[in-house]
């Protein structure tokens, strides 16, 4: 019972659920104190995305090899093309099914909260884009360089970052997620809209078996293999994604699964493998493209226009690659895009992060597997 209840997942559904319970019954007073708990609370959790992003990224960076630029470099931008190929699939697919989903927009009918009376402001170091520019510019510098001191510096500033993910930001969303969720309970805005959520994760898991179909035929057209020489030895390491929602658990699983195909290298899957599962998050990104779209539909009462998404997909492929290899860590990440492009609030972040956290295990699964249709094109690659 103890390891039930130390489980991320647990944590954030039984805040969703006290949120739901204690939101009706919250009285003036009980609301400043939620309402302050949320602002200070989101506060820090956007305090701490430039500092994931510059931890994660510049080290990923430095840990290149010079001598396998080639193939780093074309394994990193099929990863960015998968990754936004699948935001953009998602995002269409949001255009056309999301305002078919009967979102009630009963704005009118909601309770309207009460001023803040007290407000503490965390500003970042420094935004969202300065700090993905600073970590391009620090970690392309390291792998010129060669600056081991540096890169060691970063390595330890990377470990006191997730060290911070792992003992700050992860303990407080359970009781971020459960003071928004009280907050939408007492204006009454999430009861009537929980079946769309239902309906949106069971629509985006489809969505992960279609695009993976769509990677291995790619794959196969372009290495002139057989695919299914591949995705057939799959199903274990992707039912160990679905049960750990780890990347990093699932490592071992995802190179027994590749080691057992004919047509990849085990040369190049030892490389390609624990790499792809670092930058390689196609099945997150489409989750969470077709996910903000519908907390957008239910709490602002639109859907982002085409260019707005156009931008967070681009700008998300490029996050996903940077993500810690936490659950959630793409979502983590993006969280200062999908305030400043997307323009949420702390609510919005709250319920993207809550239905994000609910399927993360499904949006693992369809990482890794897509990393052995990834595999077998820099196989074929390696050969030239």
């Amino acid at each position: 019972m103890k390891q039930l209840f130390s489980n991320t997942i647990v944590k954030l559904l039984l805040g969703v659920i006290v949120g739901l319970i204690i939101g009706p019954y919250l009285t003036d007073s009980l609301l400043q104190i939620i309402l302050s708990t949320r602002h200070i609370l989101g506060q820090i959790i956007l305090f701490l995305v430039p500092l994931i992003i510059l931890g994660f990224v510049v080290s990923s960076i430095a840990k290149l090899d010079k001598g396998q630029t080639s193939i780093i470099g074309f394994s990193i931008i099929i990863a960015y093309i998968s990754s936004i190929g699948a935001g953009f699939f998602s995002s269409t697919l949001g255009f056309n099914i999301i305002p078919h989903l009967q979102i009630e927009n009963n704005v009118e009918s909601l309770k309207e909260l009460p001023e803040m009376l007290f407000k503490l402001d965390i500003p970042p170091v420094f935004g969202v884009m300065t700090s993905l520019t600073l970590a391009l510019m620090i970690g392309i510098g390291i792998l010129w360089t060669e600056s081991k001191p540096l890169e060691r510096a970063f390595d330890s500033f990377k470990d006191i970052v997730l060290l911070l993910v792992n003992r700050v930001l992860v303990p407080v969303l359970p009781f971020y997620i459960m003071a928004n969720f009280a907050l939408l309970s007492y204006e009454g805005s999430i009861q009537s809209q929980l079946p769309v959520f239902l309906t949106v994760i069971l629509i985006v898991i489809v969505a992960h078996f279609v695009w993976l179909g769509v990677l291995y035929t790619i794959a196969g057209i372009y290495s002139k293999k057989n695919p299914w020489e591949v995705i057939k030895h799959y199903p274990p390491a992707y039912l160990t994604a679905v049960g750990t929602m780890s990347s990093a658990a699932s490592l071992g699983m995802a190179l027994q699964s590749a080691h057992k195909s004919k047509v990849l290298k085990p040369e190049i899957t030892n490389f390609t493998i624990p790499f792809f599962s670092n930058i390689h998050l196609c099945g997150s990104v489409l989750t969470e493209v077709f996910f903000v779209m519908t907390v957008s539909q239910v709490l602002y009462v639109t859907i982002p226009t085409v260019g707005t998404m156009i931008l967070f997909v681009l700008l998300l492929g490029i996050f996903a690659i940077g993500a810690p290899g936490v659950p959630g860590g793409t979502v983590m990440a993006s969280l200062g895009i999908i305030a400043s492009v997307l323009g949420f609030d702390d609510a919005g972040i709250a319920l993207t992060l809550t239905i994000f956290a609910l399927q993360d295990s499904f949006g693992t699964a369809c990482n890794i597997t897509g990393d052995g249709a990834l595999s077998l094109m820099v196989t074929k690659y390696s050969e030239k």
